[in-house]
């Protein structure tokens, strides 16, 4: 292979499980580069980026942390620092996988160096926490994480097993095959955002997309499926973005639990890639059972979509600001962009006779987006909801012809 996995760690304290991994590797014809994280004693074995190296790319030479002897200053120092390293190193086209494992430190630093390469490179994480809420550590990177059952504690008839398991995936991921290139058509990316309560209109807004020669990657909009998306467009994968379920910002206003957080809707705008904008699901606000809603929010109308989620009807207030902070980031893009209002609902669950069908709110939201909308940012209403056909067909059509060559 042409190029190496990265094997990133505390070699002082997880020294032989790195060492078993690193040969476990090379046996397979993978080649290596052992970046050393440990900041408490000396390596097991020399690695190929030494320790002080990575806390000088963190801020502070390794000297000073082990003076300072505060481990969540440590964690932090060398998160950075492997983070720029691994960032650089991936810049010099040579990493062609990344593995970590430890405990919730090893987690955090081996889960800061996949965050800095691209997705598509394989990363692989075996962690004692790898059970439990993982989003800390995987972001919106394709990190893949491994239960390590039992802890990462030197080596032993099972911790052997799992890590071999570990270092074959690696290998697998990161195999070169004669085909490799031809696996997909050569197509241009399109980005599209969708929920439940959407997929009617995103699911025929993809098919006239493919139609047309485009590769459509579809997110959920559940946070990190808003913040993977953006992240693609960061990284120029994706042409042109069909942003019809917006239903994070609702999210992030009223405090639910998958917010993309406060930058979203802005990456595409910032890389003037063409994007056609609607108001899915903007309705709801997310939650977990219905014992995880927050106290304040009791008197409000609910929806139980299914035993582990509960939904919210966003208020008229609230649509409202929503209108308004949509406008304030589309009008800073500098890409074609155009808005599609569906006035007759925006999920599946708000239009005539359904659970959040609102007229008040809706039109707070419409006169918001039309007060505050740049001029020259096309805005088209529509009659019907959001899931009728004809939408999905207008979205599409306008975003064909913004994506045409000029």
């Amino acid at each position: 292979m042409s190029k190496k996995a990265v094997l990133v760690g505390a070699l002082d304290t997880k020294g032989v499980e790195f060492r078993y991994v690193k040969e476990l590797l090379e046996s397979l014809g993978v080649s290596t580069i052992v970046v050393n994280t440990g900041v408490l004693d000396q390596p097991a074995f020399s690695p190929d980026i030494s320790s002080d190296e990575v806390a000088l790319a963190g801020g502070m030479s390794l000297s000073e942390l082990q003076a300072e002897q505060d481990r969540g200053t440590a964690v932090a120092v060398m998160a950075r620092g492997v983070a720029a390293v691994v960032e650089r190193l991936s810049g010099e086209g040579v990493v062609g996988g990344v593995f970590g494992m430890g405990g919730t430190a090893g987690t955090t630093v081996g889960a800061a160096a996949m965050k800095a390469v691209p997705i598509g490179v394989p990363k692989l994480l075996v962690s004692t926490v790898a059970s439990g809420n993982t989003r800390p550590y995987v972001g919106e990177k394709d990190v893949t994480m491994m239960y390590s059952v039992v802890d990462i504690a030197g080596l032993n008839s099972l911790s052997r097993r799992i890590l071999r398991n570990a270092a074959y995936a690696l290998a697998g991921m990161m195999a070169e095959t004669a085909d490799e290139t031809n696996e997909t058509e050569d197509k241009p990316m399109i980005g599209a955002t969708m929920f439940g309560v959407t997929t009617p209109c995103v699911t025929r807004v993809r098919e006239k997309l493919e139609q047309s020669g485009y590769d459509v990657l579809v997110f959920h909009a559940t946070g990190s499926g808003g913040l993977a998306m953006e992240e693609l467009v960061k990284a120029g994968f994706i042409k042109g973005v069909a942003d019809v379920t917006t239903t994070e910002l609702a999210d992030e206003l009223v405090g639910g639990i998958f917010s993309a957080g406060p930058k979203r809707l802005e990456a595409a705008g910032e890389a003037g890639i063409p994007q056609v904008v609607s108001v899915g699901a903007l309705d709801m606000v997310n939650f977990g059972p219905p014992e995880t809603v927050p106290a304040q929010f009791a008197k409000r109308k609910f929806y139980q979509h299914n035993p582990t989620t509960t939904l919210m009807r966003t208020t008229v207030e609230e649509n409202r600001e929503l209108g308004r902070m949509i406008a304030e980031k589309l009008n800073q893009s500098h890409s074609p962009t155009v808005f599609v209002f569906p006035k007759g609902g925006v999920s599946l669950l708000d239009r005539d006779a359904q659970a959040f069908d609102g007229v008040e709110e809706r039109q707070a939201l419409y006169n918001a987006l039309k007060e505050n909308l740049r001029a020259d940012i096309s805005f088209v209403e529509m009659e019907q909801d959001i899931n009728d056909p004809a939408v999905a067909e207008v979205i599409a059509a306008h975003l064909l012809t913004m994506l045409k060559p000029s």
